[in-house]
């Protein structure tokens, strides 16, 4: 009989070994770090919009603004501008296989600002925000065809987490696709 699974998403965590060695949190020099405040919702849908999230409304922001941890909303700012050109979220989100889990959520950069390891700078961000917080289970969801953020996420130190029977093929082939050592397994359920 074939597996009639809907499709689920693939889950990277955060190892237990280093959550002592926060990440460095390094944005480039013409940028500046700082936390969502009100005010920036329509900057923030234009955002998402342009790194491809084109269902996201003021709605979407306020059903996960309850989820999202106090200073756990990172945005990077392009100094010359003021313009915002990369995001992502610390929210408390404990699922299955993560019942006490922060969740690394809605990473997003603007295409044109490609190179500049902004989306690197806000993923290390929110990961200090959980350790400062105390967490011990990080997880993030991703999509197999993601490519370039699940390099991203290995290059920050997050591993695969298999919690399916095929998660380790789904795995070994886009290991093969970002050409990453697939020694770097990842860790069962």
């Amino acid at each position: 009989m074939p597996d009639e699974r809907p499709y689920a998403q693939l889950q990277m965590i955060w190892p237990e070994r280093l959550l002592g060695t926060p990440p460095i949190v390094a944005v480039p020099p013409g940028y500046a770090l700082r936390q969502f405040a009100p005010g920036d919702e329509d900057a923030y849908l234009g955002l998402m919009a342009t790194a491809g999230f084109r269902s996201w409304d003021h709605e979407q922001i306020e059903k996960i603004l309850p989820t999202v941890l106090p200073g756990g909303w990172f945005l990077i700012e392009q100094a010359a501008t003021g313009r915002l050109v990369a995001t992502a979220m610390a929210r408390h989100r404990p699922i299955e296989g993560h019942p006490d889990g922060g969740e690394l959520s809605w990473v997003a950069a603007d295409p044109e600002h490609k190179g500049k390891r902004l989306g690197m700078a806000v993923c290390a961000a929110v990961v200090r925000c959980f350790l400062d917080a105390g967490y011990r289970r990080i997880y993030l969801l991703t999509d197999d065809w993601r490519l370039a953020a699940i390099r991203l996420y290995l290059q920050l130190g997050f591993e695969p987490f298999l919690f399916h029977d095929d998660m380790l093929e789904r795995w070994r082939k886009v290991c093969e696709q970002i050409h990453w050592p697939a020694s770097h397994s990842g860790t069962g359920a």
